[in-house]
């Protein structure tokens, strides 16, 4: 533990923010700058396997009691098996850990208002469960201000779950001889910026040149069951732009990125096979069972389980389906709704995918598709031409 602890620490003192104080909102001019990594024995034939959920948030003591019986501890117990065989297992914390304070989110009616505030000690219901990384990119993460956002973060700390969100906030460790990183964008005050693609390009670009695998992660487009379909074009939300969420994806994979992880909308979406590599447009909710709707197309809880070499190439995967059920959390789905909707969305909205995708979610890669594509992934110069990035399948 002491030697996890010295690289962690290292890591993190080379990633230049300006955090200091309650300010935790760095301006965009703040750079990544990471040292070299030394060169590390990887066998060839080296794969990761990757679990990915979507918004998880355990419960909510404000503006009222909304809090799971049993003070949590069962809320994920249906789902931890799974969860704990993965190499990485990540998911979106919709919301912030603390006791107390005022909640700086506008609410104009309290009892309508989604502010999420969970016990402190929930925290370790998420270790126990097999998160190892989570996104704190989100439209809640500043529900009780920096000072909320700041206290979730030592709370992760705490419970040793690495956390990417507020600007310079970046996870770093390494798995298997591989340096790995994860990075979390969102359209929200004080996130990584998800609007700003010279930003996302720079930021990216840097840390693939450091690191041998990059996780990115992002909560953008609009929310609800009418927007499953993903749109192609920038998406709003009661007015505010909520970005375009393939521009960004493939944005992202062109500058040195290789896994996407996407959620926000509440509903899973599409994935896409680009450059090898794999997008999840959205992956839902997973475990919202307390103050998010958990009906129909919002009550179904996928777990992304993907293989990935270390190169970070896209191998195979799975669509692991769960569906949500209150007042218990993600309940394994033996009809396999999740992984049925994920299927039908890709070949709506990527009809010419390369991904073949079973009646019970397992995930692979046309032979012919495979056997053709020579991209060269780390090679290809990044594009800025938007149509020339929505032209490759």
């Amino acid at each position: 533990m002491g030697l996890l602890f010295l690289l962690l620490t290292s890591a993190c003192a080379n990633i230049k923010t300006n955090l200091s104080g309650s300010d935790l909102s760095p301006s965009k001019a703040t750079e990544v700058s990471v040292e070299q990594p030394a060169v590390l024995r990887t066998a060839a034939d080296t794969t990761l396997n990757i679990m990915a959920v979507g918004d998880v948030m355990l419960g909510t003591d404000y503006p009222d009691y909304r809090l799971p019986p049993d003070d949590g501890k069962t809320l994920l117990a249906d789902v931890s098996d799974i969860l704990s065989q993965a190499d990485i297992t990540f998911g979106n914390l919709e919301g912030t850990f603390g006791t107390g304070g005022v909640a700086e989110k506008a609410c104009p009616d309290v009892r309508r208002c989604y502010v999420f505030r969970m016990p402190p000690h929930y925290a370790r219901h998420l270790k126990v469960a097999g998160f190892d990384v989570m996104s704190l990119a989100n439209n809640h993460a500043r529900d009780f201000g920096d000072s909320g956002r700041l206290l979730t973060m030592q709370t992760l700390d705490n419970v040793g779950i690495k956390h990417s969100g507020v600007e310079g906030d970046i996870a770093q460790w390494e798995l298997k001889g591989l340096k790995i990183v994860l990075i979390a964008f969102a359209p929200f005050l004080g996130a990584h910026d998800f609007l700003d693609l010279d930003y996302v390009r720079k930021t990216i670009r840097g840390l693939a040149q450091a690191n041998d695998i990059v996780i990115v992660s992002f909560h953008a487009g609009a929310e609800g069951d009418a927007y499953t379909r993903v749109p192609f074009e920038t998406e709003y939300f009661h007015g505010e732009n909520r970005g375009d969420v393939v521009l960004f994806a493939r944005t992202a994979i062109e500058a040195g990125a290789d896994v996407l992880l996407g959620h926000g909308p509440h509903v899973p979406r599409a994935i896409e096979l680009y450059q090898q590599r794999i997008i999840a447009y959205s992956l839902g909710n997973f475990c919202t069972t307390l103050g998010i709707k958990v009906t129909g197309k919002n009550g179904l809880a996928p777990i992304l389980s993907i293989n990935i070499d270390q190169q970070g190439r896209f191998k195979s995967g799975r669509i692991i389906s769960a569906r949500q059920q209150r007042p218990a959390g993600p309940l394994m789905d033996k009809k396999h709704r999740a992984a049925r909707l994920i299927k039908q969305l890709t070949q709506q909205d990527f009809p010419d995918t390369r991904l073949e995708i079973d009646v019970t979610g397992n995930i692979t890669v046309k032979a012919q598709a495979e056997a053709n594509d020579l991209t060269k992934h780390h090679n290809i110069e990044t594009k800025s031409d938007k149509s020339s990035l929505y032209s490759v399948k």
